[in-house]
């Protein structure tokens, strides 16, 4: 039988929705395949993610969809899994770019959450335009364009309820002035944006060049 693949945010809210984000996928509640165990849990050892922050958990959240994304077509480039862990403050390096492939970790880095989504944690999500707040799930990542930001990244949500409008909302990623390594070290928490991940300007060219047209972007909060 299957049902949706659900995460309760422990301290987070979701506006004009439940207080529970929803990754509908299907995913059949039985566990999963044990081939698919194996490898979510090699990758996690192989690429070192505790170490830099990401909890097991997290990771199996993300595999777990990242493998439906992946039956199911949606993505066409499958050498790379992006997790945006909210679980931690914004000080920290939560953004996690996998390279599933060869099993390692190629960027870990700061990231934005929405102005109204909290300040140093985010807490509140939303699907609504204009919210200015983030929104979790799982997206795929589209073209690039470039805009009042430079080099942008347009980015899908196919989470219906809880990420859809994100194309409609202008929610991509971009470099950003505000998500600075140097606020962290100086125990500020980062500048918020207005619902995008924003990453650190010097590193966004690469990031984006690296996950564009069709990868898969998980942004959670657990």
């Amino acid at each position: 039988m299957c049902t949706s693949f659900t995460i309760i945010p422990t301290h987070s809210t979701v506006s004009s929705e439940s207080a529970v984000a929803t990754v509908s996928h299907s995913i059949v509640a039985e566990p999963p395949p044990i081939h698919t165990t194996n490898a979510a849990t090699t990758i996690y050892a192989t690429a070192n993610l505790q170490q830099y922050g990401l909890s097991d958990e997290a990771f199996q959240f993300a595999w777990k969809g990242y493998q439906k994304l992946l039956e199911n077509k949606q993505i066409s480039r499958s050498e790379y899994l992006t997790i945006c862990d909210f679980s931690q403050p914004s000080s920290q390096k939560r953004l996690y770019i996998v390279d599933v492939e060869n099993q390692k970790l190629i960027t870990n880095t700061y990231v934005a959450h929405g102005k109204n989504s909290g300040n140093e944690y985010a807490t509140k999500f939303s699907n609504t335009p204009e919210s200015l707040q983030s929104s979790l799930g799982f997206y795929v990542t589209a073209n690039t364009y470039i805009g009042a930001h430079g080099l942008s990244l347009r980015i899908n949500g196919v989470d219906k309820g809880y990420n859809d409008k994100a194309l409609a909302r202008t929610i991509v990623i971009h470099g950003a002035a505000y998500v600075d390594p140097a606020r962290a070290k100086a125990g500020v928490f980062m500048g918020r944006s207005y619902g995008c991940p924003a990453v650190p300007q010097k590193e966004s060219a690469e990031i984006i060049t690296t996950i564009k047209n069709g990868t898969c972007l998980f942004i959670l909060k657990y």
